[in-house]
């Protein structure tokens, strides 16, 4: 087979496999919002064109917003889903890096104060000559306690439950450690700031 007659069948094998992906990735489910434009546009109606600014609209004075209200009147590109997924992503990263004495992941995800707590109990750890690693057999329960806005700061406190297996080896032996846990874990990020990480600022105890 001539190199001319290889590049054409790849050619025709790339286009094919293109093809399938964009008729996965790129199909339209259901009803969309352009297709309500085109209908009335085809029937000579006018729409309505919505503003593309993202300000929150004004309140009427002695109007209070609280909860997530609050913080989705000061961040509109707030999500709850969306939240909670990287809530539990950081869980499970701040378990493991305080597990493994991962110092430099912790400082990037624990507020000051949390993380010299973390910091103590690690040194603590390595002074004994206890190393630990932990698994999650599933991704932990992540639910939504609280939302409070402070100022420009948003509050959110979200209930853990996690069950993970701990190893533990150190001067008398190993030692395996099926736990479960329920934890209340506040994280906070100023809505004025652009950087859209949260950072983890208390964890406390709660009931399973």
């Amino acid at each position: 087979m001539t190199e001319t007659l290889k590049l054409i069948l790849f050619a025709v094998l790339a286009g094919v496999v293109l093809y399938q992906l964009y008729s996965v990735l790129g199909r339209r489910v259901g009803r969309q919002p352009e297709d309500a434009e085109r209908e009335a546009a085809e029937r000579g109606e006018a729409r309505p064109v919505p503003p593309q600014s993202a300000e929150p609209e004004p309140l009427p004075d002695g109007v209070v917003l609280t909860g997530l209200a609050a913080v989705r009147a000061r961040d509109p590109s707030f999500e709850v889903g969306h939240f909670l997924g990287g809530a539990k992503s950081a869980y499970q990263m701040v378990v493991k890096a305080f597990a493994e004495g991962d110092r430099e992941t912790l400082q990037r995800l624990l507020s000051p104060a949390v993380y010299q707590g973390f910091e103590t109990a690690i040194a603590e750890r390595e002074a004994g000559g206890i190393t630990e690693t932990v698994e999650f057999a599933q991704p932990p329960r992540a639910d939504l306690e609280s939302a409070t806005m402070k100022g420009d700061t948003a509050e959110l406190v979200v209930r853990f439950l996690a069950e993970f297996r701990a190893r533990t080896k150190g001067p008398e032996g190993e030692a395996v450690d099926d736990r479960r846990t329920a934890e209340l874990w506040t994280f906070e990020r100023d809505v004025t700031d652009r950087n859209p990480n949260w950072v983890l600022t208390g964890v406390d105890a709660a009931e399973a």
